[in-house]
């Protein structure tokens, strides 16, 4: 593997530090981005059994609150369950806004590395491309500095379209998986509201 680095020069390693990054923050994401951390099943009908036993203090909406995205969204309707309809809907409509930043975080530094790894590897082709052309001289041509041009080139396109293709799939994967979390947890607030408020308006 060593050889193969010092085969396809120094802009290599920028693309090996891109392909570290971007494992690292798949791997992260994976762990942080499980449903059942992020919707677990049970939270909505404990919120609705703690509405209907009027037993909400602030230390349970606190509770709530530090146990998963979802109950970030459900004790922002739990503190507003004596307000109006909208106002309840507002401050569930806040509170999944700032769930879903959360839910993105370093989703743009995957999707950049996706977008800039084939750029990255086409930088180390044109500094091929320029030892290649750098192996002609009017005495004849180096073929030990002409080979080594070639598998920069080479290389550096290879291994920056390996890193764009899967770092640009687990991207979009991330980002339909907090749309469907975002989406479902609105409909669970909106579930809860409809218990507060006996019926849709």
């Amino acid at each position: 593997m060593l050889a193969i680095f010092q085969a396809a020069g120094w802009p290599i390693w920028l693309l090996l530090i891109a392909s570290i990054v971007a494992t690292a923050l798949i791997v992260e994401r994976l762990m942080s981005l499980r449903r059942t951390r992020i919707l677990p099943p049970s939270t909505l009908d404990e919120v609705v059994r703690i509405y209907q036993s009027g037993n909400v203090t602030p230390d349970i909406i606190a509770k709530l609150e530090s146990s998963s995205p979802l109950g970030v969204v459900l004790s922002a309707a739990l503190r507003n369950v004596d307000a109006p309809r909208e106002v309840m809907k507002e401050s569930i409509e806040e509170a999944g806004s700032g769930v879903a930043h959360t839910l993105e975080r370093f989703l743009t530094t995957l999707g950049t590395i996706a977008t800039l790894a084939p750029l990255m590897g086409l930088f180390g082709t044109v500094v091929g491309m320029i030892e290649i052309f750098g192996a002609q001289n009017p005495s004849g041509t180096n073929p030990a500095q002409l080979a080594h041009g070639i598998s920069v080139a080479l290389y550096n396109t290879g291994f920056g379209l390996a890193i764009a293709m899967p770092t640009l799939v687990f991207y979009r994967h991330f980002r339909a998986l907090v749309d469907s979390f975002v989406l479902q947890m609105e409909q669970q607030a909106v579930r809860f509201v409809d218990v507060v408020h006996n019926s849709r308006k």
